[in-house]
């Protein structure tokens, strides 16, 4: 019942009337009015049952004058509210009664202002109690003369009467707004009345809540397919076949469907990233949180209530779960850390509202943060160090006197008579200094550093002991280590390596034992040869102007020497075979074990 369809209204009448009034005002009215509608308000207010159904739908406790005031208010568009202290000034259900009223007839309408009028007309129908109600409508009875109400339960089943009367004409203004401003409202409306979630809504707000869900039920199917099905569609392309040149991702391994070109089915290193760029995946990513946003937006007034009344939106808890399986799939799986963050920064913010995902999904935050920032922290220390080490391997001086050549040796190789040569291509390094000298006296040094791959080289002589010195170092961080780790790992898988007439392998070195005998007088002199392997513990080393010697403890005879300057990588198998001696082994590839 409407305010103004209230029998009060139409006969003019006030709960302080008593029979005999009601009589006389139907008569006027009718004068007036449509006689039957007359008649009939006269038979509601005249009868004590039916008249409690408009005692409750009017103003109890407001006097003649002020119910006079609110009829003249609400007889045109309202414009705006009550202000706050006329309405504290009337009764609960009074408020509620006059506020519903008013936004039926609202002149304008829009998100806040019907945000505003439905909170006030559900705090106003929340704070009515039947009891105080119940007195209130006596009171005006006993001056009436008609009989009191006895049965609080009548009173009761009228309250929730009217609640039905005020949900439909929320219903009503809701449905007077635009989709977009309809969900605007009811958010608000919800996030006020409960404190975000915090606490307990009025239950008019509840009843708002469930007609819209039951309202936006299909959509959020709807989308929640769309989510199910976005999230497959990731995991699928996550495990297909990608083009190498186009970057192009579909199901079959053969031709690409976008360049042409023939390609096989990439295989990811496990538990490593893909290799396949995130800017292949991001417009999937950027699809399927647009579209969560978009179904969060239509079910957070949802989430809100469901929070507020102690439980967890069941339709948040399976997307979230979808979604954060997805981020963690990703990172886990394919290494995918900007992607993930990407969607559990995303779940933080649209599921805030709902408990144990919110608390789930902070910890996944937390966690990938900290992944983020220790990454950052690597990639900044591995660029000092990798800065560190430019620093300490760059080099380089001006070589001759008339006609200089520039000596230079950086990261990006080694410049030398207008050639450059990758440090990842020198495959061969040999170094090392002759002592000249006239009459006796000596007249300096000449230094000789030689270096190339297996097709060419190129050579550097030197006066100056210092520039031999500081390049001979870089040339042996840069360059030499690595053929070290190279020749070792070699070893390892059971290669042999050829050193002038020795062969070195893992376990030792063979080397070859000449012996000359005399065929005839007049024949002349043979060399024959024997190969004799010794293990590594049976070996002693020496040096000597220009020479590295390698022989075996028990047998002078059987040595072997090899020249620093005309053999390659004679110091680079020196150095393992002293490292070996001073860390213990059998194997020279055990110097790749790190040690415990």
């Amino acid at each position: 019942m409407d305010f103004l369809q209230n029998p009060f209204h139409i006969l003019s009448a006030t709960p302080r009337d008593n029979g005999r009034r009601i009589m006389d005002l139907a008569d006027e009215r009718s004068l007036l009015l449509n006689s039957s509608e007359c008649i009939q308000a006269r038979s509601v207010l005249t009868n004590p049952r039916k008249r409690l159904s408009a005692e409750v739908a009017w103003v109890p406790k407001l006097s003649p004058k002020n119910a006079e005031k609110m009829i003249l208010w609400l007889s045109k568009p309202v414009q705006a509210i009550l202000p706050t202290t006329a309405l504290n000034a009337l009764s609960p259900m009074a408020r509620a009664n006059i506020l519903a009223s008013g936004l039926q007839k609202l002149a304008r309408y829009n998100s806040s202002n019907v945000a505003k009028w439905v909170l006030l007309l559900a705090r106003a129908f929340e704070d009515t109690d039947p009891e105080e109600l119940c007195a209130v409508i006596n009171e005006e009875r006993i001056v009436s003369g008609f009989p009191e109400v006895t049965d609080l339960s009548a009173v009761e089943a009228e309250i929730q009467e009217r609640r039905c009367h005020y949900r439909q004409v929320i219903k009503s203004a809701l449905d007077n707004l635009s989709a977009k401003e309809l969900v605007e409202a009811v958010t608000v409306v919800v996030k006020s009345a409960t404190d975000d979630g915090e606490a307990q809504g009025p239950i008019l707000i509840d009843d708002i809540v469930d007609s819209y869900e039951s309202e936006a039920l299909t959509f959020l199917e709807k989308e929640e397919g769309n989510i199910v099905a976005l999230v497959e569609r990731i995991r699928q392309a996550l495990d297909l076949h990608q083009c190498p040149k186009c970057g192009h991702i579909q199901t079959e391994e053969n031709e690409c469907l976008k360049c042409g070109i023939i390609f096989h089915k990439y295989i990811k290193p496990k538990g490593g990233d893909t290799g396949i760029s995130d800017s292949v995946f991001s417009p999937l990513i950027s699809q399927l949180i647009q579209v969560v946003k978009n179904w969060d937006t239509i079910a957070q007034p949802i989430q809100v209530s469901t929070k507020s009344r102690g439980l967890d939106h069941e339709a948040s808890r399976r997307i979230a779960a979808l979604v954060r399986g997805l981020a963690m799939h990703l990172f886990n799986e394919h290494g995918k850390l900007n992607l993930s963050q990407q969607l559990t920064n995303m779940l933080q913010e649209v599921f805030a509202e709902v408990g144990e995902v919110a608390e789930l999904i902070t910890e996944d935050t937390n966690t990938l943060r900290e992944i983020a920032e220790q990454r950052i922290r690597l990639v900044k220390a591995a660029k000092n160090q990798a800065e560190t080490w430019r620093r300490e391997i760059t080099y380089e001086a001006d070589i001759g006197t008339l006609f200089k050549n520039k000596l230079r040796i950086a990261p990006e190789g080694i410049e030398w008579k207008k050639r450059r040569w990758d440090l990842d291509a020198i495959t061969r390094v040999r170094w090392g200094g002759t002592r000249h000298s006239v009459n006796g006296i000596p007249s300096g040094t000449t230094y000789n550093i030689v270096f190339g791959n297996r097709s060419s080289y190129s050579s550097i002589e030197l006066k100056k002991q210092d520039i031999y010195s500081n390049f001979i170092d870089r040339l042996w961080k840069t360059v030499c280590v690595r053929l070290l780790t190279q020749y070792l790992e070699g070893l390892r898988d059971g290669k042999r390596f050829k050193f002038g007439t020795t062969l070195v392998d893992d376990r030792g070195i063979e080397m070859v034992r000449k012996r000359l005998f005399s065929t005839s007088r007049w024949i002349g002199e043979t060399v024959q040869t024997d190969r004799v392997f010794c293990r590594w513990n049976e070996l002693v080393i020496s040096t000597g102007p220009g020479i590295f010697c390698i022989g075996k403890k028990t047998d002078k005879k059987l040595t072997a020497a090899f020249s620093y300057q005309d053999e390659d990588n004679i110091h680079i198998l020196e150095a393992a075979i002293r490292a070996l001696w001073k860390r213990g082994g059998e194997r020279l590839s055990s110097l790749l074990e790190r040690e415990e």
